[in-house]
């Protein structure tokens, strides 16, 4: 066998024949990949087993065994009545058949040969790249899957290619590997076809074809339903405040090297992120895959729910198989309390898809760092948050006067602005309440008053008359915000600006986030309980 994958499903194939089940469906759209597996376990049986193979256009062809079979039948009615003149003990590969899923009578004759053949060792294998198993047939069948191939099959590919092409190879052992790690989570025909391309782009092969690699998976894995491969990712610089989880993600920037195995470190599971809208947490995702140079891919939980019986556990199998199949990664789920929030209405589907993805996330063994987020706890079941699914739950709360200081400087650099020309420290003091998106907008709300006046500089007061100007989410919606800082207050996670220790105050909730503490005679901020 070429490689592990292959091994599996080669494994998976022969107990299902010894087992004498009577009807296999594999779901791949490497057809021709799944039928050489087919043929090496017939292949490999004593004495070897007939293998026979049918499509619409052909009919039926010998692939491996006894070449006594003279049907020829295109007509796929007429095709399964033509599979009694196979050999007792043959595999009859039905290739096309999903075409005919809406057909009543192939789906009741596919029916009764199954059950007819239980009494010899005759079994059928259709290999459909659809995932819309007629319900007819599920309790008949066994579904099997076409892993992506693994690294050691792409490399080989690449070589094959370079080889046959006679094409000039300069890539540096680095870059060989970073350019099979860049085509993980394609087929072989996507990963030929990208590999081709990249030759007749430069005429030879060097590290800046991996790149262009890159970009094609990012292409492919759009047609995946729930996948979505960021390319663009961002570094800690890009994000103000939140010391205590940029350091927590510094001393596991080497987790995923081979140091860290023999050392005897485990690959760090993942981390929750919870807490106010606008305090970054996407941003925090899009960070970590810029600080560990990982793929970033944002797992849209929602997409994972399909129409047909099955489809949706199908769905979340295969979405999760290519993640790990592309790790190391990240695999980002956002706004994890919506896709969560199933009723009582989808015939128990979304308690299947859920209990599936918390299995994953406690059981696996590939490097696949989850990064989940979430605004809403209490929508969250309360399982999904214990240890052992996250290395850490990290709150992200009300910037800090210092994180707040920082997020300024972080967007008025970003925005062509020169921060030293600022008085940060008063715009952070008016700040008080804002949270990083807020203070985002307020500089861009500043650069557009500034633009509409003769395109002058942006000022300080500018930005503190955009901030006056707006009402900030710890005002509009205090009841929301003061409910989830009290879920940190009960020690239920730990902040992302403090680790497990206030050094500094957290901003209180105001009613006017421009009042300083000294025009509140009482003491005590407005609104606070």
């Amino acid at each position: 066998m070429n490689s592990e994958p292959d091994r599996e499903l080669h494994d998976q194939i022969n107990i299902c024949l010894r087992a004498r089940i009577t009807l296999m469906i594999i779901v791949s759209p490497e057809e021709e990949r799944a039928l050489r597996i087919v043929k090496e376990v017939c292949e490999q049986w004593n004495p070897p087993r007939q293998c026979i193979a049918w499509d619409i256009v052909e009919g039926f062809s010998v692939i491996t065994g006894n070449s006594q079979f003279s049907a020829q039948s295109r007509d796929p009615l007429a095709a399964l009545d033509e599979m009694n003149k196979s050999d007792d003990n043959a595999v009859i590969v039905l290739k096309d058949f999903h075409d005919f899923w809406q057909n009543s009578a192939i789906k009741r004759k596919i029916r009764n040969y199954s059950q007819k053949f239980r009494y010899s060792r005759r079994s059928m294998v259709i290999i459909t790249p659809s995932l819309k198993v007629p319900a007819e047939l599920q309790d008949d069948s066994v579904l099997l899957h076409v892993p992506p191939p693994s690294a050691g099959e792409l490399c080989r590919e690449l070589d094959s290619l370079i080889q046959s092409s006679g094409v000039q190879n300069a890539l540096t052992p680095p870059g060989k590997e970073k350019l099979i790690q860049a085509a993980l989570g394609m087929s072989l025909n996507q990963a030929r076809r990208s590999f081709s391309k990249a030759i007749v782009r430069h005429g030879r092969l060097d590290d800046r074809d991996i790149d262009d690699i890159v970009a094609e998976k990012k292409t492919i894995l759009a047609q995946n339903e729930a996948l979505e491969f960021y390319s663009g990712i961002e570094t800690p610089d890009n994000v103000g405040g939140l010391p205590a989880l940029k350091e927590w993600l510094r001393l596991r920037e080497r987790a995923f090297t081979r140091e860290a195995r023999d050392y005897g470190l485990p690959a760090p599971k993942g981390i929750a992120l919870i807490g106010i809208p606008g305090t970054g947490k996407s941003l925090t995702a899009k960070m970590i895959a810029g600080l560990w140079r990982l793929p970033l891919l944002r797992l849209d939980v929602g997409a994972l729910f399909g129409s047909f019986v099955g489809e949706s556990e199908e769905r979340t199998r295969r979405s999760l198989a290519l993640a790990e199949t592309i790790s190391p990664c990240i695999l980002w789920i956002d706004e994890m309390e919506k896709a969560f929030a199933f009723g009582e209405g989808d015939s128990g589907t979304g308690q299947r898809v859920f209990a599936s993805l918390l299995t994953w996330m406690q059981d696996k063994t590939a490097p696949c760092f989850v990064v989940a987020t979430a605004n809403n706890i209490s929508a969250l079941p309360p399982e999904l948050l214990r240890k052992g699914r996250f290395d850490e739950i990290f709150f992200l709360d009300l910037p800090t006067p210092s994180e707040r200081r920082e997020i300024f400087r972080v967007h008025l650099k970003k925005r062509k602005c020169i921060p030293e020309e600022f008085d940060l420290d008063m715009l952070a003091s008016c700040s008080e309440g804002y949270v990083g998106a807020e203070i985002e907008q307020t500089v861009i709300d500043a650069m557009y008053r500034a633009f509409n006046q003769d395109m002058r500089k942006v000022t300080t007061d500018d930005v503190q008359s955009a901030l006056r100007a707006q009402v900030p989410l710890s005002i509009s919606q205090k009841e929301t915000v003061q409910a989830l800082r009290n879920w940190l207050n009960e020690g239920r996670a730990v902040s992302a600006s403090h680790g497990s220790k206030k050094e500094e105050q957290a901003p209180r909730i105001r009613l006017d986030p421009l009042e300083t503490a000294e025009d509140d005679s009482t003491g005590e901020m407005p609104g606070t309980q």
